[in-house]
């Protein structure tokens, strides 16, 4: 027998970091040294301290239950209290913050639970490719808005047409920026609310790569901007902040008629995040010493970028000059695409890049630098790459 898939699985994009991994497996398999930077999996372990809790949480029978629906109060807490003490955001732990098994699932999962079939989601360009699966899980329209380097990477609010203003019903955008590592203000916040409000437009803020700023640059929160609560949510992870991207733990917080409908299609879905997880997940956010541990990660994040910025200035090779997340946007030589140009460094240098394409046709000047190796295997890759002659 053989059985097809859906309609519905048919229909979903292609998995783009899918393919590259294929490719750069290929590379080592067949014996090459392969520089990979065109992955986003942070290279560190996870924070001692936050695997000991979870040791010591999994050791108590209790964690073995299921998990409370809609997570256990005492993490719910703990996210409002991280919230009150990094951001000065009030938040309400019953309604106002949802416990996410990774920011991923909240992304995909968001427009079934509150957009209908047809109607309009905005979304940006270039952008993290997984939005796109949720669009087509919930069979909506989706237009897209430029990030333009001319424009800091930042969304130009009002060159977005009014009727496409008028019939959206959201917008996702995500700064710090993947890809490009751009990073927005307060001020910017500010005048997106105000826009929210005007157009009755629901804001959904990725704040992934919110703890990773170049140079102490601590980036601002959605949810800091006087009635940001009114028109959206945010959503943080565990990932990048504490290094636990495979724990799969995250939180949504913010207006709560969003963070309502994000807990009703997961009372559906999964009984939330196992309990040991979570009581690590509490250490994690409420550790005094995260700070310097924070700082320490920022610290490395910076030799990396600075490393790798000033090896590629001196072959000619420009970086956009981002200020958070831990990637480098790179623009490709003339008379290359970036899928091109990235498959050129792979089979003649064996260096590995995201080719910008994969985030939207907006990003195919550029490749995406991943600052998860150490710097001098960074700088080898410059040096690789300086053979070619390109710049």
């Amino acid at each position: 027998m053989n059985f097809e898939k859906s309609q519905l699985l048919d229909g979903l994009p292609e998995q783009f970091f899918a393919s590259l991994v294929q490719k750069v497996n290929k590379q080592v398999e067949q014996g090459f040294d392969v520089i990979n930077l065109g992955q986003g999996n942070p290279d560190q372990p996870t924070y001692d301290y936050i695997v000991d809790a979870l040791c010591q949480a999994a050791r108590n029978p209790e964690t073995h239950k299921y998990s409370q629906f809609r997570g256990n109060l005492p993490f719910k807490k703990a996210v409002t209290e991280f919230y009150q003490n990094n951001y000065h955001v009030s938040l309400d732990s019953q309604t106002e913050v949802c416990v996410l098994g990774g920011a991923k699932l909240g992304l995909v999962e968001l427009p079934w639970a509150l957009i209908n079939p047809g109607e309009l989601i905005l979304l940006p360009d270039p952008g993290y490719p997984d939005y796109l699966s949720g669009v087509a899980l919930g069979k909506i329209d989706f237009e897209t808005f430029p990030l333009k380097e001319e424009n800091q990477f930042l969304p130009d609010l009002k060159a977005i047409p009014e009727e496409t203003a008028r019939r959206a019903k959201y917008l996702y955008l995500n700064y710090p920026n993947n890809p490009t590592g751009a990073v927005a203000t307060q001020e910017f916040y500010d005048e997106l609310v105000i826009w929210a409000k005007k157009y009755e437009v629901g804001i959904i803020s990725d704040f992934a790569y919110g703890a990773l700023g170049l140079d102490g640059f601590k980036n601002p929160s959605f949810l800091s901007s006087e009635g940001a609560k009114d028109v959206g949510i945010e959503i943080y992870t565990f990932s990048k902040t504490f290094n636990m991207a495979g724990w799969r733990l995250a939180f949504a917080v913010g207006n709560k008629d969003i963070i309502e409908a994000l807990n009703l299609i997961q009372d559906h879905l999964f009984v939330s995040v196992f309990p040991a997880i979570q009581e690590a997940g509490i250490k994690a956010l409420l550790e005094p010493k995260a700070t310097e541990e924070i700082k320490g990660l920022n610290a490395k994040y910076d030799r990396r970028r600075h490393a790798f910025v000033e090896a590629a200035a001196a072959i000619g090779w420009k970086v956009f000059p981002s200020k958070g997340s831990f990637y480098a946007w790179m623009p490709v030589p003339d008379g290359f695409t970036s899928q091109s140009f990235a498959d050129l460094l792979l089979e003649k240098t064996h260096v590995a890049v995201a080719p910008g394409i994969g985030f939207g046709k907006e990003g195919d000047g550029y490749v995406r630098i991943g600052l998860l190796v150490e710097p001098e295997r960074l700088v080898e890759a410059v040096e690789r790459i300086k053979q070619l002659d390109l710049f």
